[in-house]
């Protein structure tokens, strides 16, 4: 019993924001289209929902991976390419996922 839990791979959820200036809502959509689909060929990526707060000047988005370390390559890898836009401040933070809890409340399944 115990090699099957250490054998289970828990889903990762990735929460990562930061200050940007904008564009938002379907400006940004149309100028980051090509990030987009970058963002969805990563592996171990099952889905991410884009969030943006204009009157904060806040963007970043809410990631599920299939596992931590996926999710771990993927922030580095997307915490570069910030930096390499000149975006400074990023805000990083990784839970593991409980699926049972979400199925319970409607989460979206992985």
């Amino acid at each position: 019993m115990l090699q099957e839990e250490e054998k289970r791979v828990t889903k990762t959820l990735l929460q990562i924001d930061f200050p940007f200036d904008g564009p938002f809502g379907d400006e940004m959509a149309a100028q980051l289209d090509g990030l987009a689909r970058d963002i969805a060929a990563e592996t171990g990526l099952l889905w991410k929902i884009w969030t943006e707060n204009e009157a904060e000047k806040r963007a970043g988005g809410i990631y599920l991976f299939a596992d931590p370390d996926n999710a771990a390559r993927y922030l580095a890898k997307h915490s570069a390419r910030l930096q390499g836009f000149g975006i400074s401040g990023i805000e990083a933070k990784t839970f593991a996922v409980n699926d049972a809890l979400n199925a319970v409340t409607r989460g979206p399944a992985g």
